[in-house]
């Protein structure tokens, strides 16, 4: 895997980049300079090393900070978030005993679907349904099937959002259309949308945007619509100009922003690059 994204992106930069800002209790911080170490940035920390075929340093350390983090205090979004990182690093039996901490706060069979802040999104796209998709990956994660009673109640949740073929609040967007079908889909669920190629920008630009007709493109309505369109089982039209968008977005420390002009580098948009970039590469 990073042979083949190695010949696109500086992927020594990128490692050297996650593993200066991995901390001595295991955890990451997107800031290098801050002691600050949370769940969200350990969880992609985990995410890219997984994508590129690469044993997580220290990897009980980790493990426990994972653990330890998700306390009852934490957002919703952050236990999922921690219960799909303990499955990859192996530590199943522990993701599985998280699981009960996340019903406490996720029940769909007591109308209780964590809608409101404290979420993982950054940038103003956290959506109603973060926290439903979110569980949907921690469910996953651990092989866990969710009752008929529990499945209709989230489906007819989700429904609620449903704006033509795709999903949205007031209008559709690409973060909580793919939101949507990710959950339905692990629901058993198959639906069609129509919306990401609507969104998909070719030519100079290249990359994909939350709504149509709309500029400029960023990584995340990118990563989501690419993984989107997988999902349906079809492929971007201007792969070229999507890899050259993404390889614009790589910093100087070795970390992805998530536009041409904007801005730092972090963990969520490091991945969501090279995530993009490896279906990217699949489709060529």
């Amino acid at each position: 895997m990073g042979s083949k994204l190695s010949r696109y992106i500086n992927l020594e930069k990128v490692l050297n980049y996650i593993e200066k800002r991995r901390h001595e209790d295991g955890g990451y911080c997107f800031v290098s300079q801050l002691d600050d170490t949370n769940i969200n940035d350990t969880y992609y920390a985990v995410k890219i090393y997984s994508l590129l075929g690469i044993e997580v340093p220290e990897k009980e350390k980790t493990i426990e900070f994972l653990y330890s983090s998700a306390k009852p205090q934490a957002a919703t979004v952050a236990i999922a978030m921690a219960v799909e990182a303990l499955s990859i690093l192996g530590a199943k039996n522990l993701a599985e005993e998280k699981m009960n901490l996340l019903f406490k706060k996720y029940n769909p069979m007591e109308d209780k679907f964590a809608v409101g802040l404290g979420g993982s999104e950054e940038f103003g796209t956290a959506t109603p349904l973060e926290a439903t998709y979110w569980v949907m990956r921690a469910m996953k994660a651990v092989n866990y099937n969710p009752s008929n009673e529990m499945r209709k109640g989230i489906i007819e949740f989700v429904h609620k959002f449903k704006l033509g073929d795709a999903y949205g609040v007031t209008h559709p967007t690409t973060t909580m259309t793919y939101q949507a079908l990710y959950t339905l889909d692990f629901l058993g669920i198959r639906e069609d949308t129509r919306h990401f190629e609507l969104c998909e920008v070719c030519g100079d630009w290249g990359g994909f945007t939350e709504v149509p007709n709309s500029l400029p493109p960023y990584i995340e309505p990118t990563f989501y619509a690419l993984r989107g369109l997988e999902l349906l089982g079809r492929k971007a039209k201007c792969i070229e100009a999507h890899i050259k968008f993404i390889r614009s977005l790589q910093n100087q420390n070795g970390g992805f922003r998530r536009s041409y002009e904007l801005g730092i580098s972090n963990f969520q948009n490091t991945y969501r690059a090279l995530a993009s970039l490896d279906i990217l590469l699949r489709w060529l």
